[in-house]
């Protein structure tokens, strides 16, 4: 076997694979073995025909497109290795020529990554947001665990308030026809919560245990069942009990009961330490972000679509996987949102583009700098992968020299990789105020809404 390259042309090559006669022979014996048990030649049993009176029935070429499919892809994958190539995709085959008892010539067109120039990747000016943490973060952690311990108990001397969870029966008609799915008993709602049609729960306001009342209510235009949307629709509610969240004090009693703290002090002391470490951690990752588009907004590479089609692919993937954990299949999701895999697949290739980019430009860097994993750093990237999924170390060492190391080499590689441009950038420190970020979020939120 022999090859060469014939021409190339930025990220596209055609390479020329010359299969000898006897190597293709050796191929076209494989295909007869394979093929025989097809054959049926009178005066011999099925299958057991010689190559030669079968070629003699049915033609020389009768073996020749299995013998290829035997002889061309290990004749590839030793041009490839000859010419140190790693395409994209698979290649695209042509026969040049093809006549027993001489060479094979296949011609292959590939297209190989392209060679990524990264230059000015040292200095880059990033700015590193740092988020204080407020007493208010902490009074409003402590509100959580407060609401989260409440106790519900019963109301008595007054009526339904916003907040209140309500027991009821109710029995809706349309016309005096009671209507499918109008009607419950002993029925649990948080008023407040936006569970029934708009307008119902604030009805309920006022109204006391024991008492009955007809409430009017008009579907919205757009509800989905197709005879009660934009009609009004009577009610029948009858409340059997009102109950009310009582919170436990804040104290230092309630440290105990909620955490392994003896006094409220110390459990706000570790709320602030907990909040504190998130900040900083929230800080570094959208700088390292940061630091990472920054680099690559300098480098212009022209990424072969196969390869932004695969980074899409696994992607849609993974958000099938997340979907499905939530009990979402992607033909339901399709269905809700009214969108198609198509629509899914083109609103995610952006960010597969930049995606690819980055690794591209970040492995482009790693190459540069000569940036390698040690030993003991490898040894701490899996013992920390061991704990994260509370794994027996040596059990988890056992699979990762059944399987390879090399992710984990590639996740330290990849981490030295953007802390060493983080090292060499110039950063700007930026507090953020609270209530700033509080008010942008809002902005975002209508924003969002608006467009949707």
């Amino acid at each position: 076997m022999s090859s060469e390259i014939i021409k190339q042309e930025g990220n596209n090559i055609s390479l020329r694979i010359v299969v000898s006669p006897e190597e293709f022979d050796k191929a076209i014996n494989k295909a007869y073995n394979k093929m025989k048990s097809k054959f049926n030649i009178s005066g011999f049993r099925k299958g057991k025909a010689p190559r030669k009176i079968v070629e003699m029935n049915y033609g020389v070429e009768v073996f020749f497109e299995e013998a290829i499919n035997f002889s061309f892809p290990d004749a590839y994958e030793k041009a490839l290795e000859e010419h140190d190539l790693d395409p994209v995709d698979q290649p695209q085959v042509d026969i040049e020529k093809l006549e027993k008892g001489e060479d094979v010539v296949f011609l292959a067109d590939i297209e190989i990554m392209p060679d990524v120039l990264v230059e000015g990747y040292k200095g880059v000016e990033a700015e590193k947001n740092l988020y204080p943490v407020t007493e208010e973060d902490i009074e409003a952690e402590l509100k959580q665990m407060q609401e989260k311990n409440a106790r519900m108990v019963a109301v008595e001397n007054r009526g339904i308030q916003e907040g209140d969870t309500v027991i009821f029966d109710f029995e809706g008609s349309l016309g005096g026809e009671v209507f499918e799915g109008g009607k419950a008993e002993n029925h649990t709602l948080e008023i407040g919560s936006g569970q029934f049609i708009p307008g119902f729960e604030e009805k309920m306001i006022g109204m006391k245990a024991g008492e009955e009342n007809i409430i009017q209510i008009t579907f919205p235009e757009e509800y989905q069942a197709e005879e009660l949307a934009g009609q009004e629709v009577d009610f029948k509610v009858k409340i059997h009990e009102i109950k009310e969240k009582e919170l436990p004090e804040l104290d230092d009693e309630f440290a105990k009961d909620v955490s392994e703290f003896d006094t409220l002090e110390t459990l706000k002391a570790d709320l602030r330490k907990k909040q504190e470490e998130q900040a900083a951690q929230r800080s570094d990752q959208e700088l390292r972000a940061s630091v990472v588009e920054k680099v690559t907004e300098k480098v212009s590479v022209d990424i072969p679509n196969a390869v932004i089609d695969r980074q899409v692919d696994k992607m849609l993937q993974d958000f099938n996987q997340q979907m499905t954990s939530q009990g979402i299949g992607l033909e339901m999701y399709y269905q809700m949102t009214g969108t198609t895999e198509e629509d899914l697949k083109e609103k995610m290739r952006p960010d597969a583009e930049r995606t690819v980019k980055d690794q591209l430009v970040l492995d482009k860097i790693t190459e540069l700098e000569n940036i390698t994993a040690s030993e003991d750093e490898l040894e701490e990237e899996i013992k920390k992968v061991a704990e994260q999924y509370n794994q027996d170390l040596d059990d988890f060492k056992e699979k990762v020299a059944l399987h390879g190391k090399k992710i984990f080499e590639d996740n330290v590689v990849l981490k030295k990789t953007i802390d060493f441009l983080v090292e060499n950038a110039t950063i700007m420190e930026k507090t953020i105020d609270p209530k700033q970020e509080s008010d942008a979020e809002e902005v975002v939120e209508m924003i969002s809404e608006d467009e949707g």
